[in-house]
C-alpha cells in the first residue's frame, strides 16, 4: 500500500515539475518575441519575473518530496513514539500541531526568498524584517489558538461517531465558513488597518453601484497593502451583516473613478451570478470525496509505515496527501472558474462600461508585472482567470487599433534613453 501512495505522490511531483518547467521554458521563449499589452521592457521584466518565480517552485516541488519522505519513511513513526499522552484528543492537539509547526518553518525560507529576494529584486516588495516576523508570530498564534480547537473537534468526532467522516466534513466545512465571516472584522485587522474610504464622492457612486446590484454592505474600506508590496487588488470580504467592500491603497492611487468602479462591477458580477456559492458548493464536493476515501484508508498502511491508526496520524496523513487531491481536482474547479469571469467581466462593463474595465484590466497586468503569456498546459492547471488577451478580446480589445502607438513609441524612447544614460554611469 505505501509503495501505491509513494508512486502516485512521485507522479504528482513529476508533473508539477514538468508543468513549471514547460511555463518558464515557454515564458523565457516567448520574452524575446514581440512585446504584448506591455512595453517592450517591462514586457521583458515581467517574463524575468515569471520565469524566476517558477525555478522557485520547482525547488520547493523537490523540498516537498523530501518531507514527504522523510514523514512517510520514519518522521510519523518518530512523532507517534515520542509523545507519550494518555488522552488521545490532547495527543492529537500535540501530535498534528508539531507536524504542521516543522512543514510551516520549512516553508519560511522560501517565503523570506520570495518576498525579500525575488520581489526586492523586481520592485514589488514595501516589507521589512521587523513586518515579516509580526506576521508570522501572529499568524502561528492564531493557528495555536484556533487551530488546535478545530483539531481537537475532529479528533473528539473520530473517537466518539462511527459516520465520523460524515461529521467530520461538516464540522470542517462548517468552520471554514466561520472564517470567511468572521475574516474581514476579526482577523484581517490584526494585520492590516482598514481606513473608511476620505473620498466621499467616490464612495457615494460605489455605494450607487452596489445598490443597483443588490449587495448589503457595511462599509467601504481602505486597506494599507502597500506596507507589503505595491501590487493593486481589491475585493469583498464576509458573509451576511460582515460583508464589506475593500480597496488596496494601491488601487485607488492607481486607478481612475471609472476604472475602480469597473473592477468592483466585475467583482459584483460574482455575487450577482452567486458564483462565490458555486466555488464554495464544488469545494465541498472535494472535501466530502476527501474525507471519505481518508476514512476508509486500509490498516495495511498505518501497519507499513509503523504508526498506529489513531486520529492523529489520520489528520497527518490527510495533510500530507490532500495536495496530490486538489491539484488534481483544482483544474476542473478553475475551468469552471475561468467561465464565470467572462460573465462577470460582462456584468462589470454593463454596469459602468467595456472601455473602463479594459483600461483597469491592462492596468493591473503592467502595475503587477502579470506576464501576459503561459503554457496551455499551466493555464489548464493553475489559472482561476482567463489569460487575460483572451478577457480583454472578450471585452472588444484590439490591440492594433486600441493602443496608443504614438504614445508607447515616446515612452520607449524615454525609457531607451534612461537606460543607455544609466549604463553611462556604471
Amino acid at each position: 500500500m505505501i509503495l501505491a501512495i509513494s508512486i502516485i505522490y512521485f507522479i504528482y511531483v513529476l508533473v508539477k515539475i514538468y508543468v513549471s518547467v514547460m511555463q518558464a521554458g515557454f515564458v523565457l521563449k516567448a520574452k524575446d518575441g514581440k512585446a504584448v499589452l506591455m512595453l517592450p521592457s517591462k514586457f521583458i521584466k515581467a517574463a524575468r519575473y515569471s520565469a524566476k518565480k517558477e525555478k522557485i517552485a520547482i525547488v520547493e516541488t523537490v523540498v516537498e518530496y523530501i518531507m514527504f519522505i522523510f514523514w512517510i519513511g520514519f518522521g510519523l513513526e518518530w512523532l507517534d513514539k515520542s509523545i507519550h499522552i494518555d488522552n488521545i484528543v490532547l495527543k492529537s492537539v500535540v501530535f498534528v500541531d508539531i507536524f504542521i509547526a516543522i512543514n510551516y518553518i520549512v516553508g519560511i525560507p522560501f517565503e523570506y526568498y520570495q518576498k525579500f529576494v525575488l520581489d526586492e529584486e523586481f520592485g514589488f516588495n514595501k516589507s521589512t524584517i521587523s513586518l515579516f516576523i509580526k506576521d508570522h508570530i501572529k499568524g502561528a498564534f492564531l493557528f495555536l489558538l484556533f487551530g488546535s480547537a478545530v483539531i481537537a473537534g475532529i479528533s473528539y468526532i473520530m473517537l466518539n461517531f462511527e459516520l465520523w467522516w460524515l461529521w467530520g466534513f461538516l464540522f470542517v466545512f462548517a468552520i471554514i465558513i466561520l472564517i470567511n465571516a468572521i475574516y474581514p472584522t476579526l482577523i484581517a485587522p490584526m494585520f492590516n488597518k482598514f481606513s473608511p474610504l476620505e473620498d466621499k464622492e467616490l464612495e457615494n457612486e460605489i455605494n450607487e453601484l452596489l445598490k443597483r446590484s443588490g449587495f448589503d454592505s457595511s462599509g467601504v474600506y481602505v486597506v494599507d497593502a502597500s506596507k507589503r508590496d505595491n501590487r493593486l487588488n481589491a475585493y469583498f470580504g464576509g458573509l451576511g451583516k460582515t460583508k464589506r467592500v475593500v480597496l488596496f491603497d494601491t488601487l485607488v492611487k492607481k486607478l481612475s473613478r471609472d476604472e475602480l468602479l469597473a473592477v468592483l462591477g466585475h467583482e459584483l458580477g460574482h455575487f450577482v451570478n452567486k458564483d462565490i456559492l458555486k466555488n464554495i458548493f464544488m469545494m465541498g464536493v472535494m472535501m466530502f470525496a476527501m474525507f471519505y476515501i481518508f476514512a476508509n484508508l486500509p490498516q495495511e498502511l498505518f501497519t507499513e509505515i509503523g504508526i498506529s491508526n489513531q486520529p492523529y496520524t489520520i489528520i497527518s496523513l490527510f495533510l500530507l496527501l490532500s495536495p496530490i487531491f486538489t491539484f488534481f481536482f483544482m483544474p476542473l474547479i478553475s475551468f469552471v472558474s475561468r467561465k464565470n469571469e467572462y460573465a462577470a467581466d460582462k456584468y462589470g462593463s454593463d454596469m459602468v462600461s467595456r472601455s473602463s474595465l479594459r483600461n483597469a484590466l491592462l492596468k493591473l497586468v503592467e502595475e503587477n508585472s502579470h506576464f501576459p503569456l503561459s503554457h496551455p498546459l499551466y493555464i489548464f492547471f493553475y489559472y482561476s482567470h482567463p489569460p487575460i488577451l483572451e478577457r480583454l478580446k472578450a471585452l472588444g480589445f484590439n490591440e492594433e487599433t486600441e493602443l496608443d502607438k504614438e504614445a508607447l513609441k515616446d515612452n520607449c524612447a524615454v525609457e531607451e534613453i534612461e537606460n543607455i544614460n544609466n549604463e553611462q554611469k556604471y
